[in-house]
């Protein structure tokens, strides 16, 4: 569908248009609970999240206004990153994977359980209640090892500073990555040091203009390392406060 030539907002009529900006929003983990065409209260909430987290293609931060104007329509249907492909088969697959993620939540939200929640917490020998960021992304390296026939190169851990300490994958840390943002590809992990031994932690999608792109668990549209989903997020370099870590 191509933008309408007019900003969309309270009392738009087409309901088609206002159902595909919903399934869109949906689509990239800014959970609307039905998609009715109908652009109300909780849809202008789901705008103003996207709109908090998000840049339009010259690199600038959209406008919080719950509106969906052509530079938030632009950004909402069309992808201005690098067309950088992974490094590797395994990153590819990773990335085929966590995509189809995206969305998840867990059920009742904050209480870090849920069937699919609880599948993640698993696969690191994790039970239910537990933090599952780390949790998501050793799943997702797992199914796409699985689906290449591969080992898992990632330590099995549900612990973003253990994952960080013990890796055999290529670091690079905070200030280098903030000195040289091009050494940050698809598929490198993020971790996030948040002190007293806690962390959060993602997978990397993009990067532009001194932001990375990610698909992370276990957070929300506010980039809560204690959220209740997985989502598309923006951060931006320098809040990595770890660093970057490569697999091949």
């Amino acid at each position: 569908m191509e933008y309408p030539n007019r900003i969309i907002t309270t009392g738009e009529k087409d309901a088609a248009v206002v159902k595909q900006i919903q399934t869109r929003l949906n689509q990239m983990g800014y959970g609307l609970s039905f998609i009715d065409g109908i652009f109300d209260q909780t849809t202008i909430k789901a705008v103003k999240a996207y709109q908090q987290n998000h840049l339009d293609q010259n690199g600038n931060p959209l406008i919080t206004d719950g509106e969906v104007g052509p530079r938030t329509w632009m950004c909402l249907f069309y992808n201005f990153l690098p067309k950088e492909m992974p490094s590797s088969p395994l990153l590819i697959e990773l990335l085929k994977i966590a995509r189809k993620e995206i969305g998840v939540q867990e059920d009742p939200p904050y209480s870090n359980r849920g069937a699919r929640v609880e599948e993640y917490l698993k696969s690191v020998n994790l039970v239910p209640g537990n933090p599952w960021c780390a949790a998501f992304v050793y799943w997702c390296f797992q199914q796409a090892s699985i689906s290449l026939n591969r080992a898992n190169p990632l330590p099995r851990t549900g612990s973003c500073m253990n994952h960080w300490y013990i890796t055999k994958g290529e670091k690079l840390t905070s200030l280098t990555a903030f000195l040289n943002p091009d050494d940050i590809k698809p598929g490198d992990v993020f971790i996030i040091n948040r002190q007293g031994g806690k962390g959060h932690t993602g997978i990397v999608t993009g990067v532009c203009n001194g932001y990375i792109y990610t698909i992370e668990g276990n957070s929300n549209a506010f980039h809560s390392a204690e959220g209740y989903e997985v989502i598309e997020l923006q951060r931006r370099i320098d809040s990595i406060s770890a660093g970057f870590i490569r697999y091949k």
